[in-house]
């Protein structure tokens, strides 16, 4: 299949997103709102009947003083990504985005490589034995995702992370699903580990109160936010962030982002946000206080957003990002001990790519990234 690139509208992404079952929520055309700082273009695949076939969000940033920009497609672009005529789609991208002044590419292949089920990953903590998730045996593998990481590289792709030659990944190649589909929702609350349903019931008979909130919410969340921050040591986005990311998502559809808070005794102890696209919906931020902590606020927030997650149609629940550590001294460990505990599946994506269109430019910004 030849295929054609060219500059799309917001309405013809929009539209071909729609048209899937799912794609990153940073591929479709309002993130580019979310992330203002950046210059952004809509790209699209024609095939010979000029059908859009495929599409992207491209994020440029500009180097300091001259006009040459990193070109950014996170978690896409949106194509398929098993043909064996991979190089007939990212050719004509890399020619386009060469054409814009770009002097790197940096994208994020949507395939996951391997699973774990929370049985799995539960096992190896007790046995001791593996210290990261790649050391133990996955519960399911998708060979077609290695083929696609050997023609990358064979096109002159660079490997982030593991792979060396690259920035390093900016989006989690370990993320913690909740599969939905073909389940009812006592399945799902069984699949919970004790734990998990204790602190739910706790959370219920000591009249924790879920709400779904709205943008006049988002302060109430940002001071949880802030307050997680100083505790867990990050630096925090502003509200103006969060106000913008509610305005851009869902002006472009009115469930595109959700704000959840808990409440108990009139008093905010947890907040979250949740972005949907098609049938995937994510756990984006969340946000907590040490107060009143006993009376779990956190699993009840997470059972809420689940079953409305469910009720929407969804086929996976994603909590979003976690360290392949299985080393119990580890301060990345808790998070995914508490993940574990919704019964999942963790999941390895084929992580992000670099291709250098000036390998001058391209070094040097490697060398920044690893200095900062």
């Amino acid at each position: 299949m030849s295929l054609r690139l060219r500059t799309i509208s917001r309405e013809e992404h929009l539209a071909f997103i729609r048209s899937l079952p799912s794609a990153s929520h940073m591929q479709v055309p309002s993130w580019a709102d979310v992330k203002a700082e950046w210059r952004n273009e809509s790209i699209g695949w024609f095939d010979e009947r000029d059908q859009i076939v495929g599409a992207g969000l491209v994020l440029y940033r500009q180097l300091p003083k001259v006009k040459r920009y990193l070109a950014y497609l996170p978690e896409g672009p949106v194509i398929d990504w098993f043909d064996p005529n991979l190089e007939g789609w990212l050719r004509p991208m890399l020619d386009h985005l060469k054409s814009q002044g770009a002097f790197t590419v940096k994208m994020g292949p949507p395939v996951i490589i391997r699973r774990w089920q929370a049985e799995t990953i539960k096992g190896a903590i007790a046995g001791g034995q593996a210290k990261r998730l790649r050391d133990i045996e996955a519960d399911w593998y998708e060979p077609r995702a290695i083929d696609t990481a050997d023609r990358l590289r064979r096109m002159g792709w660079q490997q982030g992370e593991d792979g060396g030659a690259g920035f390093g990944d900016v989006q989690p190649r370990y993320v913690f699903q909740v599969p939905l589909a073909n389940r009812s929702l006592d399945d799902i609350l069984k699949g919970f580990n004790q734990l998990w349903r204790r602190n739910i019931k706790k959370a219920e008979k000591s009249g924790v109160e879920i709400v779904q909130g709205g943008y006049d919410d988002l302060p109430v969340f940002h001071q949880l936010y802030l307050e997680t921050a100083e505790r867990d040591q990050f630096i925090p986005r502003p509200l103006s962030y969060f106000q913008r990311q509610w305005r851009a998502l869902t002006a472009e559809d009115p469930n595109r982002m959700r704000l959840y808070l808990a409440y108990h005794e009139g008093d905010p102890l947890a907040g979250t946000t949740m972005i949907t696209v098609g049938q995937h919906v994510w756990y984006s931020y969340g946000a907590s206080t040490v107060h009143k902590r006993e009376v779990q606020p956190n699993n009840a927030i997470q059972w809420r957003m689940m079953r409305d997650a469910y009720a929407l149609g969804a086929t996976v629940y994603d909590l979003r990002g976690i360290s392949d550590t299985l080393d119990e001294t580890d301060h990345l460990f808790g998070l995914i001990r508490f993940k574990v505990g919704t019964g999942g599946q963790a999941a390895e994506y084929l992580g992000e790519w670099d291709f250098p269109l000036n390998k001058l430019l391209h070094k040097a910004l490697d060398m920044y990234m690893q200095r900062r």
